[in-house]
């Protein structure tokens, strides 16, 4: 099967955290785990404010670096990048879960699945995953209820 891979569940590969192993074990039963350009960038600010917040020092973030991008070289990983209507497809998406609250970037996030024909998203974001639900999509959050 093939599944729609997020910031906080791609985090858990590069960053030692508690759920790190419950995703790595999730991605090992998977055909193919999607990671968008949108995905891949906000990792890569996310591991620069690390940098920049003083978590990890230069070394430490460009190995952060390189493993994020040998990782998306291996299988199951599939790199995919995001054209300009997944902006169209999220204001779509937003007025369409009027009783549902979704961040902006986790509403593109979600625009991105049915820009690239997915209905599966591995994530440890609530309130993506609720809205993810309310959309029909299947969600996994490995190590999580």
């Amino acid at each position: 099967m093939t599944v729609y891979l997020d910031t906080s569940c791609l985090l858990k590969l590069l960053l030692l955290e508690p759920e790190s192993e419950p995703v790595r074990q999730s991605i090992a039963g998977e055909d193919e785990v999607v990671v968008s350009s949108l995905t891949q960038l906000e990792t890569e600010v996310t591991l620069k404010a690390g940098h920049l917040g003083g978590r990890h020092g230069a070394r430490q973030w460009g190995v952060y670096r390189k493993k994020l991008t040998e990782l998306l070289l291996l299988a199951p990983f599939r790199a995919s990048g995001l054209g300009g209507g997944v902006f169209e497809t999220a204001i779509g998406e937003n007025r369409q879960a009027e009783k549902i609250h979704c961040r902006s970037l986790d509403r593109l996030h979600l625009a991105a699945m049915q820009e690239l024909g997915l209905r599966r998203l591995m994530t440890h974001d609530e309130g993506q995953a609720v809205a993810a639900r309310a959309l029909g999509y299947r969600v996994d959050r490995p190590g999580r209820r």
